[in-house]
């Protein structure tokens, strides 16, 4: 088994890196016929969408290679998206049409009874309630490949002024690793395209025109892990948002996730003017390679400032010098680049001397400070509570202050409070990275402001714990996400938006959006929420000590929702972390974990903690799950494999269906919402005429029950054990 060491250090990098999964048809073997579980490969799955003014044409080519020692043939079947009204369909196995038809998904149904009947596969249980397509597939001779082709067309509905295109993916343990899976959408339209979100892949996107995007997903050696969902919105303001709301009862507070898109490009007239002072730490410890690449960063910047924008340019080390005696215009760029290239690292580091000298400049337009430092501060002041105290008297509303942290020596609480305190945002620069392309990526965000000093305030319900925390601005082409929670229920919620655009207070008014009383909408809200949150807790022991309520709520949110950090990994290693003992051997041990948190500001180790941090603070999607290997030289509770290892794959104990998280526990899953100190589970035998009773009463339990022959999930008042006699 993975040390605790190893297992950590993959958690953290699976957190960092969005898993995308591959979709799947499924080819079953005839009954009666026993096959090796990789008789098949899925070489390639290949997916592409076309949308055009809400139809969506969806196209799929796959081809599956015979790697048994007999002639391979089957039924296909592939499940279509869940209420897809589908206008046509073809499809060609090796280029040859053949008879396929659309199952409604009660006919569906009990196909998929009696395919999990016959194998004992639950996997199938997730499709129930969908259509399906089925086929038979020409034989496969041994070592030969069939390629299919499908084509099939929906309607796109919409929702709070999203269109949400999902295409399905097998998730369960059918599923298999794909050669190669790609999933490319063009989406065209009569207005033009805004907010574009998927919060279950880590997609690309391109923006052919205002009325064309291009996005998707590629890679290799994948393992599914969900459907693929996209949402994207149409113009209706300047300023547009978009509204997603979920509720799992309506005894429960909701959660809603806002989307703000401003203008994607706007003319030169209308890029609210700023002023951009550049803070280099131009200490002993820059020189080399860092000090040559925070050259070409500041170089960078002063290129790619607007007509309008003025600048200036501070150096400190022992001490600081100034580029000019005061903030000059963006045509006097050039020779300020000329001396920042006269500049060589000496001395030590004043970081309060540099940034109170940036701050002096401040005037009224929107003003933005880069601070590049790779250390702690050794001269002038030294004491971060005493840094950031002189900062705030200084700083005015309209200051922001961007910090990039250089290699592993700086000083993480003080970077992460001004990024707190000043309305800006935070970068580490690990020792592999390079500072001018981060510095480059962040100003080229932050280039073009629409709207700066903004409030946000909604009127019909009670909202609460939003993230991010502050809004400070809005800039050309960069889409905002907010989560939050909300109290009450209304369909016509108001939304203002105010801030200051040229100078001048402006208000965006978005009525009629729908806040619902009662469960239902879209389940990853809740994930990504918890994903903020958690990352706002392990910021907040970090900077002001660790404390049992902050302790308890992160156990809470992590049991809950199954979010992984390297300081949750108690999830995994607690075999009873739903019981109350459980829980407090996690708590014991994270306010351990939360102690060193709250000592530790420098080394290699707190910059870790900082970026963990930093990277759930600003999640655009839940934290992802780690995948469950279906290699047989590995698989649950098995020892990984040097397969798995060299793909990344561990076995995974933690599974989120729906709204709900599944933790393996010996051999069965178990809903995290079931707490065994004080309810009794009612026994069900797995394909009894009671199992398939319960998946008649609640359909929804037919994604629950894929996870495996033996489950543990709350249905209404009831805990069900599914057991295997």
């Amino acid at each position: 088994m993975l040390s605790r060491l190893r297992l950590l250090l993959v958690l953290f990098a699976l957190l960092l890196t969005s898993l995308p999964a591959a979709a799947q048809g499924m080819v079953i073997p005839p009954p009666g016929v026993a096959t090796d579980p990789n008789w098949l490969t899925l070489d390639y799955h290949r997916v592409n969408v076309t949308i055009e003014n809400q139809l969506a044409t969806t196209q799929v080519s796959m081809q599956f290679t015979n790697n048994g020692d007999m002639l391979a043939e089957g039924t296909f079947i592939f499940p279509l998206p869940k209420g897809a009204a589908v206008e046509q369909l073809t499809m060609y196995v090796n280029g040859q049409t053949i008879e396929a038809k659309i199952l409604p998904a009660d006919e569906a149904r009990g196909i998929y009874n009696e395919i999990v009947r016959q194998y004992r596969d639950p996997a199938l249980l997730e499709y129930i309630g969908q259509d399906v397509i089925q086929a038979s597939v020409f034989p496969i001779p041994m070592g030969e490949s069939r390629k299919i082709e499908i084509a099939y067309g929906q309607v796109l509905e919409a929702e709070n002024g999203l269109l949400k295109y999902v295409y399905p993916m097998n998730a369960g343990s059918t599923a298999r690793f794909i050669g190669q899976m790609s999933i490319s959408v063009t989406v065209v339209d009569d207005d033009n395209i805004r907010n574009v979100y998927s919060p279950t892949h880590n997609i690309v996107l391109s923006r052919m025109s205002d009325t064309e995007i291009r996005t998707g997903f590629e890679s290799t050696n994948y393992l599914p892990q969900g459907d693929f969902t996209l949402f994207y919105g149409t113009q209706r303001e300047l300023i547009d948002i978009n509204m997603l709301t979920y509720r799992a009862s309506a005894a429960e507070d909701g959660f809603f996730l806002m989307m703000v898109q401003p203008p994607l490009f706007i003319s030169d007239e209308q890029i609210v003017p700023k002023d951009v002072v550049i803070v280099l730490d131009q200490s002993g410890s820059m020189s080399g390679t860092k000090w040559e690449q925070a050259q070409t960063a500041a170089a960078y910047i002063l290129d790619n400032l607007n007509p309008q924008d003025r600048f200036n340019v501070v150096s400190f080390s022992t001490g600081w010098r100034v580029y000019a005696n005061e903030l000059l215009a963006a045509d006097q760029a050039s020779a300020a680049k000329d001396w920042i290239y006269t500049l060589f690292a000496e001395g030590g580091t004043d970081i309060h001397g540099g940034l109170s000298t940036a701050l002096s400049y401040v005037q009224e337009r929107p003003f933005n400070i880069l601070f590049l430092t790779d250390g702690l501060a050794t001269e002038g002041i030294v004491d971060t509570p005493e840094i950031l105290s002189s900062l705030a008297a200084l700083a005015p509303s309209n200051a922001r202050i961007f910090t990039f942290g250089v290699g592993d020596d700086v000083d993480t609480f003080l970077l992460d409070a001004i990024v707190r305190d000043f309305r800006g945002s935070g970068s580490y620069v690990r020792p592999t990275e390079r500072i001018d392309e981060e510095v480059a990526g962040l100003y080229n965000k932050i280039s073009a402001p629409v709207m700066t000093d903004i409030t946000l305030t909604m009127d019909g319900v009670q909202t609460e714990l939003l993230y991010p925390r502050q809004i400070s601005d809005l800039f050309a082409g960069e889409q905002l996400t907010i989560v939050g929670r909300y109290r009450g229920s209304s369909d016509n919620v108001t939304v203002n938006l105010v801030g200051m655009i040229n100078g001048v207070e402006k208000t965006i008014t978005y009525p009629g959006n729908v806040f619902g009383e009662f469960a239902g909408g879209e389940a990853f809200i809740a994930r990504l929420w918890a994903t903020r949150r958690i990352g706002d807790l392990l910021n907040t022991i970090r900077l002001n000590g660790e404390s049992q309520e902050l302790v308890d709520s992160i156990i809470s949110l992590s049991i809950r929702y199954g979010i992984i950090t390297p300081y949750t990994s108690f999830l995994i290693e607690e075999d009873d972390i739903l019981s109350q003992a459980g829980r407090e051997r996690a708590a014991a041990g994270l306010s351990q974990e939360a102690e060193i948190l709250a000592e530790e500001s420098s080394g290699a180790a707190a910059v870790d903690a900082a970026d963990t941090s930093l990277n759930l603070q600003s999640a655009n999607a839940p934290a992802p799950i780690v995948p469950m290997s279906t290699m047989t030289t590995g698989g649950v509770g098995g020892e990984a494999s040097e397969a798995d290892e060299f793909f990344g794959y561990v076995a995974s104990p933690i599974q989120t269906v729906g709204d709900k998280t599944f933790i393996l526990q010996g051999e069965v899953w178990t809903d995290t919402t079931f707490t065994p100190d004080t309810i009794t589970t009612e026994k069900i035998i797995f394909l009894s005429d009671a199992y398939f009773a319960l998946l008649t009463e609640y359909p929804e339990a037919g994604d629950f029950f894929s996870l495996g022959e033996r489950v543990i999930v709350v249905l209404g008042e009831t805990a069900y054990e599914i057991v295997t006699e």
